[in-house]
C-alpha cells in the first residue's frame, strides 16, 4: 500500500505549487449536430451569463451552457493473407457535453455498434489550469497513445503497446478483457509553470485512482488501481512523458494478481509533423494462467513489454502519411516478438470526413503463421 500512497503524494504535491492540455478525445461536432447545437445555442442565449457574478443555491438555472451534441460513425473493410476478408462498422459513437456554472464540465458517450453501451460520463471541475479534478469513467491515463481519439491516432488501429498494457481493444497482459482502455475512478491533472516567449507549460500532470476492474463495472477487490504521468515540455510541442501504474487485478476465476507497469514517451507534434515513442513494462501474471483444478500455475509470463515508433509526415493539405513500427512481446523475450509494420495515408477532405488506406506486415515468432499481410480501408464521418 506505501508504493500507491507515495505515488499519488509525489504527484498531488505538484498540484499545490501552483487550460490543462486540451483533451485528445474531445468531443467535436459534425454536419447534422452543428445545426442542431447552433439552433440549442440560440434558444439558450444568455443562460452562460459570463459577465455576471454567480450565485449558488439549489434552485439556481442560470449559468448553464448550451449542450453540445456530437458522433462519428468509422467503417472498414479488412483483408487478411490469412484467408479472412470482410465489411464492419468499427466505432458508432454519439456524445455530449457542456458545463455548468462555469466552472463544471460533464461529458458522456455512448457506443451505438451492437448492444449500446457507455464508454464516458464525466464531471470535471475546471477552474483553475494548474490543478482541475474529474470523476467518473474515462480513458486510463497510462500511455500518450491511449487517450487519444481514433479521429488522432493516424492509422486504423492504436499500437500494441496501448492496446495489451491498457486493456484497450484486446485481453491484457494480466488477463482482464478489452475495456476500450477505460475505468472509473477520480484523477487530479493540470499545467504548471508557463516559460519562453509563447508562455507554453512546462510541467502537465495527471494522478488518478480507479477500481481497477474496467468500464461498466464496480469494484471487486479490495484493492484499488494507482496511476499517475508527468510530461515535460521543454520546447513548444515537445512532449517527453514518464507514466506509472501500481495495482491489482482479479480475475473471473477469483485469483487476483499484481499490476506494475511503467511507460515512457517522447512526442512531437509540430506544424502538422506528428513523430511519437513509446516503451512500456509490465510485470505481473495473467490470472488466467491460474488452474483452478489444480490450484497451481500454469505455464506462462510473469513480464512483457511493447514499444512504437511512428511519424507522420504532410504531403499536402488534405493528405499526410503515417507509418509506424510497432511491437509486442508476451513474455518480455525475442521469441514472442510480434512486430507490426504499417503505412496509412490519410485523405482528409473535410474536418468531419476522412479515408484511410493501411497496409500491415506482421511477423509474429510465436505463431504458427509467421509472416501475414493485411489491407484495410476506413472511412470516418462525424454526424
Amino acid at each position: 500500500m506505501r508504493k500507491p500512497l507515495l505515488l499519488l503524494s509525489l504527484l498531488c504535491a505538484f498540484c499545490f505549487l501552483s487550460p490543462v492540455l486540451a483533451e485528445t478525445d474531445e468531443y467535436q461536432e459534425g454536419f447534422l449536430t452543428s445545426y442542431l447545437n447552433r439552433g440549442i445555442e440560440k434558444t439558450m442565449a444568455g443562460s452562460a451569463n459570463g459577465d455576471e457574478e454567480l450565485t449558488y443555491g439549489r434552485n439556481i438555472t442560470r449559468y448553464v451552457s448550451a449542450p453540445k451534441f456530437g458522433g462519428y460513425i468509422i467503417g472498414s473493410y479488412s483483408y487478411s493473407s490469412k484467408g479472412t476478408n470482410g465489411f464492419d462498422g468499427r466505432i458508432i459513437r454519439a456524445y455530449v457535453s457542456g458545463t455548468v456554472l462555469r466552472d463544471f464540465k460533464y461529458r458522456i458517450q455512448l457506443e451505438l455498434k451492437g448492444t449500446p453501451a457507455m464508454r464516458d460520463f464525466v464531471l470535471e471541475w475546471a477552474r483553475f489550469k494548474e490543478f482541475q479534478v474529474q470523476i467518473g469513467q474515462f480513458k486510463r491515463c497510462f500511455t500518450y497513445d491511449n487517450p487519444l481519439n481514433p479521429w488522432d491516432v493516424g492509422l486504423g488501429s492504436y499500437s500494441q503497446l496501448a492496446c495489451y498494457m491498457t486493456a484497450l481493444t484486446v485481453e491484457d497482459c494480466n488477463g482482464e478483457a478489452a475495456q476500450n482502455g477505460r475505468d472509473q475512478g477520480l484523477q487530479f491533472q493540470g499545467d504548471l509553470f508557463p516559460i519562453g516567449k509563447d508562455r507554453h507549460r512546462l510541467l502537465h500532470y495527471q494522478a488518478a485512482v480507479y477500481n481497477g476492474n474496467g468500464q461498466n463495472r464496480g469494484d471487486n477487490n479490495k484493492q484499488k488501481d494507482w496511476m499517475g504521468n508527468i510530461q515535460v515540455q521543454p520546447i513548444k510541442d515537445l512532449y517527453i512523458g514518464l507514466y506509472g501504474w501500481t495495482g491489482t487485478f482479479t480475475g473471473g476465476n477469483g485469483v487476483s494478481v499484481d499490476r506494475r507497469r511503467w511507460a515512457l514517451s517522447g512526442i512531437y507534434e509540430h506544424n502538422d509533423w506528428t513523430a511519437r515513442v513509446e516503451y512500456a513494462h509490465h510485470a505481473g501474471r495473467n490470472a488466467n494462467d491460474f488452474n483452478v483444478e489444480t490450484q497451481a500455475w500454469d505455464e506462462g509470463s510473469v513480464k512483457a513489454d511493447a514499444w512504437y515508433a511512428m511519424i507522420g509526415v504532410p504531403v499536402n493539405a488534405w493528405l499526410k502519411i503515417y507509418g509506424r513500427y510497432d511491437v509486442y512481446r508476451k513474455d518480455a523475450t525475442w521469441k514472442t516478438t510480434r512486430s507490426v509494420y504499417s503505412i496509412c495515408p490519410n485523405f482528409q477532405l473535410h474536418r468531419n470526413l476522412l479515408f484511410q488506406l493501411q497496409y500491415n506486415y506482421i511477423h509474429d515468432r510465436s505463431a504458427t503463421c509467421h509472416d501475414i499481410h493485411e489491407m484495410w480501408a476506413q472511412t470516418y464521418i462525424r454526424f
